[in-house]
């Protein structure tokens, strides 16, 4: 089984015992958190689509870990003027695994 879950604006097509880094939020390692937003759902014979989301369709998931992704360097400068701003930024993640898909 599989589905497609909203998280955070983001869509991600997840199945059961599988780890995804989604943006983060704000539970403390080993919570369970549950995911309504579910916008399809899918195994072996048929897949239901939600007009938006499926009724009564929930994911769970425990919080594993948080943490930061790799530094993106932001450089602005202006020719001719003497300026140069060289700044990085690491956007946080959240480790979660996924441990059951309910329709």
């Amino acid at each position: 089984m599989y589905a497609v879950v909203e998280i955070a604006g983001k869509q991600f097509t997840v199945t059961p015992r599988e780890k995804i880094a989604v943006p983060t939020i704000r539970h403390e390692p080993g919570a369970v958190v549950k995911f309504d937003r579910v916008l399809l759902l899918g195994d072996e014979k048929s897949i239901t689509v939600g007009n938006p989301v499926v009724q009564g369709a929930t994911v769970e998931a425990t919080v594993v870990a948080h943490g930061k992704g790799d530094t993106v360097v932001v450089f602005k400068k202006k020719r001719r003027k003497g300026y140069a701003v060289r700044r990085g930024h690491r956007q946080g993640f959240t480790t979660v695994e996924i441990t059951s898909i309910a329709s």
